[in-house]
């Protein structure tokens, strides 16, 4: 059977981190959501890796702590109930090898609890600082319904500001998708 390619937000952005991310790396999961990323990441940087997940909600930490432990990889990473905004303190600069965001709601979760651009922004900034030469950073817009376009609007506004001598921003969005497509971002430290 043929096996095409997908074109989701997450694929494309998956693709690129496992093209990045090696045995060893330390990563960052801003936005611990379910765990997907953060066990993602796990399996990535291996036994001698690691990865630091930050999330707003009890139940989005609670989730990502019993994904791990369902696939034995707690010893590799740590879940923090933590605004992605404090990740500064967690890291040095020039350590991190890649640093992931989802912004939006927690899925099937309460979609009154949302990441929104007053913490969104500082996130990002200090990951940028976090990020090793030739890291990575990416992000994935989730909007729509009543949430989500403030910060999506903030966030496509701010990335243009991003020094071009330092990065370089790759913004992916679908153009012929309906109903408030994802938009996935790349940020790539170097040029």
């Amino acid at each position: 059977m043929d096996r095409r390619p997908s074109f989701s937000a997450l694929d494309i952005i998956q693709k690129v981190i496992r093209e990045h991310v090696r045995e060893g790396d330390l990563c960052i999961d801003a936005t611990a959501g379910r765990g997907n990323d953060t066990a993602f990441l796990a399996e990535l940087v291996g036994p001698t890796g690691h990865v630091i997940a930050f999330d707003i909600q009890e139940d989005a930490v609670r989730s990502t702590r019993e994904l791990l432990s369902a696939r034995s990889l707690s010893e590799r990473a740590e879940v923090l109930l933590e605004s992605h905004s404090e990740m500064g303190k967690y890291a040095s600069a020039g350590s991190v090898s890649c640093i992931t965001f989802n912004f939006g709601w927690l899925p099937k979760g309460d979609h009154n609890i949302f990441t929104k651009k007053e913490t969104s922004i500082p996130a990002i900034k200090a990951g940028l600082e976090l990020l090793a030469d030739g890291g990575i950073m990416t992000l994935i817009l989730y909007y729509g319904r009543e949430t989500g376009f403030e910060e999506k609007d903030a966030l496509l506004s701010f990335l243009p500001t991003i020094d071009s001598s330092k990065y370089t921003v790759v913004e992916m969005p679908f153009v012929n998708r309906s109903n408030c497509p994802p938009i996935p971002i790349i940020i790539l430290k170097g040029r």
